[in-house]
């Protein structure tokens, strides 16, 4: 997918400003993989026969699934560029994400689901992270 994102990026008829560009593909890469993994990790839960003892899981997925969503896609728009939104969305993403990769590991031992989720949740903190510093 980065492939195709750092190409659209290459596309863009306008200047980016200052913005790194590999930091953005990567991080906007990391966002939607895991808004997927988090809703497969959501459904997988709700599969579950301890279902009830998943909740907060349930929970915590939805929600990160819905905000990585969110910032992937505020991330692949450039018109009408405000700094201030995109940190402020890149800090909720990283927020979610690690609360997410929290909860997930705490059920990874149990089910696979989880330790992929928490996995992809790390990589989407990290992302959100090293796209935070590249603004100076």
């Amino acid at each position: 997918m980065t492939h195709h994102v750092a190409r659209m990026l290459e596309t863009y008829p306008k200047d980016l400003g200052g913005v790194d560009q590999e930091k953005l593909a990567a991080c906007i890469e990391a966002c939607f993989e895991c808004a997927q993994t988090c809703t497969a990790c959501a459904d997988a839960c709700l599969s579950e026969d301890m279902v009830a003892e998943l909740t907060k899981c349930i929970r915590t997925n939805r929600d990160c699934a819905d905000i990585c969503a969110t910032t992937g896609n505020v991330l692949s728009r450039h018109t009408g560029y405000d700094a201030n939104i995109t940190r402020a969305v890149l800090e909720a993403c990283r927020t979610v994400c690690k609360a997410c990769a929290d909860e997930c590991e705490q059920h990874a031992g149990m089910h696979e689901h989880c330790r992929i989720c928490a996995e992809a949740c790390r990589r989407c903190e990290q992302a959100c992270a090293d796209l935070l510093s590249s603004f100076g």
